[in-house]
């Protein structure tokens, strides 16, 4: 097992990393979906004791990500806030301060419908805003799945996860759902759950688990 998995996609060689993401080497490009900032915040505001530190936690694990590859540009396939709680002071200093870090990185956000609610994140953190499909070469950068495209379609808001059993047991891994047509990229954010998918012909599933991506047969 590795912490990166080589497939091609529309022509392109991408790799899967076992850091939830998606990165396009031949444009230094990370690819996230569903990071959810301020999730947490937005369930204590609604009086539901759920733990601190996931926007922390979110952070350092592109940080992670960040030292793992050559990155210019990082896209997020939309749902980047959670709700409008989101912009509670203390979450938007901890993004600014990671921000302040990465100067150099261009950061785009396909909005997502999380996004339409919390509205558009601070303008400090020098976003660049754009509505699905957002193309690029072959691919078209999307937050739901069934978006309509040409192109090869990249996307999140499924947050997929595939049910491992042996007996009694079972294990609920993140995974990447890979199709003829779109790849479905796991969520990034902590505290975000799953939906379990079942993959149809022509389709893969890569699992995530302890730091490693694998194929399953």
């Amino acid at each position: 097992m590795s912490a990166h998995c080589p497939v091609t996609l529309a022509g392109e060689a991408v790799l899967l990393l076992a850091g939830r993401a998606l990165y396009w080497p031949a444009r230094q490009m990370l690819v996230v979906a569903d990071i959810h900032f301020g999730k947490a915040a937005s369930f204590r505001a609604l009086g539901v004791p759920v733990p601190r530190g996931t926007t922390t936690h979110n952070l350092q694990a592109l940080d992670a990500l960040l030292e793992q590859v050559a990155c210019r540009q990082i896209v997020f396939l939309g749902d980047f806030l959670h709700a409008r709680a989101a912009h509670a002071s203390a979450t938007v200093a901890a993004m600014l301060a990671w921000r302040r870090r990465h100067p150099q990185l261009l950061l785009t956000l396909v909005r997502g419908n999380h996004d339409l609610h919390a509205g558009d994140p601070s303008g400090l953190l020098a976003v660049t805003l754009v509505d699905e499909p957002y193309r690029l070469g072959p691919f078209a950068f999307c937050h739901h799945p069934e978006t309509p495209s040409e192109a090869y379609v990249l996307a999140g808001h499924v947050h997929p996860v595939y049910h491992l059993r042996s007996g009694h047991d079972g294990l609920r891994l993140p995974c990447f759902l890979q199709g003829p047509s779109r790849l479905i990229l796991p969520s990034f954010g902590a505290f975000t759950g799953g939906h379990a998918v079942c993959p149809e012909a022509g389709e893969r599933v890569f699992v995530v688990a302890d730091g490693a991506i694998f194929p399953l047969p």
